[in-house]
């Protein structure tokens, strides 16, 4: 079955409130995602890159926003695929679906920021799609959130109930290492 990695979301804006001290969960995805890119390209196999821009002038993620670099960790090589989006979901208005459907792609592992937005709507999709979606565990991370009833939900505690969301119903949740083994 023909995979392909979807790095989602890994921009500055992130990386500016790592650097901010903003909690987060998940301190090795980076180094999970530099291990998968390595891997994916030394395959030949197809590697897809999702930006995030925002519309909002004031938007951390807004091209013109030193937010919307990519990191350089997830810096597209040569041929890759680039994907602009607005919204959380990779699929929503752009070509992605019919790219990889043109290219024979059955398999997606997604991995990326943030756990619970952009790579879990994007996941999501993916499966609804009738993708092969493969979440991997240890190269996405969350950050916390407070529930509208006031309750404060640790980084971890986002990061867990999003692998609980996706398990089984939209997506296989896997570690790097046994997307490596694959």
């Amino acid at each position: 079955m023909k995979t392909a990695l979807l790095v989602i979301d890994v921009q500055m804006a992130l990386a500016h409130d790592d650097a901010n001290g903003t909690p987060r969960s998940c301190p090795q995805a980076e180094q999970n995602i530099a291990a998968l890119l390595a891997t994916f390209r030394e395959r030949g196999d197809p590697v897809v890159h999702i930006h995030h821009q925002g519309l909002d002038p004031d938007d951390p993620f807004n091209a013109n926003s030193p937010g919307a670099a990519v990191q350089p960790v997830a810096k597209p090589s040569e041929g890759e695929a680039v994907y602009i989006k607005h919204v959380s979901s990779g699929f929503i208005g752009t070509s992605l679906e019919a790219d990889l459907r043109d290219i024979g792609v059955e398999r997606l592992a997604l991995c990326g920021a943030t756990a619970n937005h952009c790579v879990e709507t994007t996941t999501r999709m993916a499966g609804n799609l009738g993708f092969d979606a493969l979440y991997v565990s240890d190269a996405v991370w969350a950050y916390g959130a407070t529930g509208p009833d006031g309750t404060v939900h640790s980084p971890e505690q986002v990061h867990s109930m999003s692998l609980s969301n996706l398990e089984g119903e939209f997506a296989t949740v896997l570690n790097t290492a046994q997307i490596l083994s694959m």
